[in-house]
């Protein structure tokens, strides 16, 4: 009896390795598009001296255990700058530091560190409780004359820190998340175009965002931020919130789309299909928009620190 009906037909395995593709693709954007938005990934641009453009990523995001670095070009000593900072939201004024060679203010870098901060200029925010905030910005001094950053003087720059989160959780959640999210929108490109394969890639999604969301997830945010859960019904936190539709729209998804397939499997894929548009809307909203910040006025009535976070409202 012949066997080759069994045999993967080849348009088949092209199909299937396609949508892989195009969902690596469009994950991939979305993740370029979350680091280039969001409000903890540095921010870029560029000082131009003497007709040379000099490129900077001034540091938005620090952990607890060490103060923040804020880097500049030294330009071959055509740049001096001055940082001016103070804590968040609190009528108080700027405090001025001078951005000097990284020598000078890192005297124990490795020689690896050192290479990498060679023709730098350097300047050190003092660390801050878990959630606490700094703003800040720069006035860098060329031979052309002096350069404020950010130029708009209502937009300084935003740093938050956080305590240290365990790379035993931290790299867990966040690969079990792009896999999940990966495979959620495999299951979307399956309900339109390959629907044999979407009800396990549908479960998939689900599985690990379960595990790597509603169960790492809240864990990451209590070792960073001391809370497990600021999103409904506790609070705004937009994270944490997009997080939840994501979960809640496979777990209607799957409760509909059951285990096996149906003689009828327009509804099934119509339904995949919207949990993988809700998904992939909610994951492309920035990371830690609206997300943990510490009151500082709390912090000097004698509340506790951990006590006196809150939700920021951007």
């Amino acid at each position: 009896m012949s066997t080759a009906h069994t045999a993967p037909r080849p348009r088949g395995i092209l199909v299937n390795v396609l949508l892989w593709v195009l969902a690596l693709f469009i994950m991939v954007a979305a993740i370029v598009y979350q680091r280039r938005t969001g409000p903890t990934y540095p921010r870029r641009g560029e000082i131009t001296t003497g007709g040379v453009a000099h490129s900077y990523k001034l540091v938005r995001s620090q952990e607890t255990s060490a103060p923040a670095r804020v880097i500049l070009p030294a330009a071959e000593g055509k740049i001096s700058a001055t940082l001016y900072w103070k804590r968040y939201k609190m009528d108080e004024p700027y405090q001025a530091l001078d951005l000097c060679e990284a020598a000078a203010v890192l005297p124990n870098l490795d020689a690896k560190e050192a290479e990498g901060l060679k023709d730098k200029l350097v300047a050190l925010l003092p660390v801050q409780p878990p959630a606490g905030k700094l703003e800040y910005y720069l006035e860098a001094t060329t031979p052309e004359g002096v350069t404020r950053i950010p130029t708009d003087p209502a937009d300084p720059i935003l740093i938050r820190y956080k305590d240290p989160v365990p790379g035993g959780v931290l790299w867990p959640h966040v690969t079990m998340m792009f896999f999940a999210v990966l495979f959620g929108m495999r299951a979307g490109l399956s309900a339109l175009l390959d629907p044999s394969r979407m009800r396990w890639q549908a479960w998939v999604a689900l599985v690990g965002m379960t595990l790597g969301g509603m169960v790492l997830g809240p864990i990451v945010q209590k070792f960073a931020f001391g809370h497990y859960w600021t999103g409904f019904p506790f609070g705004k936190d937009l994270t944490d919130n997009k997080m939840l539709i994501m979960w809640l729209s496979w777990i209607f998804a799957c409760s509909l789309i059951g285990l096996k397939a149906r003689p009828r499997e327009l509804p099934s894929r119509i339904i995949v299909l919207v949990a993988a548009v809700v998904m992939t809307g909610a994951y492309v909203i920035p990371h830690s928009m609206r997300g943990s910040e510490l009151d500082y006025s709390k912090l000097q009535q004698g509340v506790d620190a951990r006590s006196a976070i809150g939700t920021s409202k951007n």
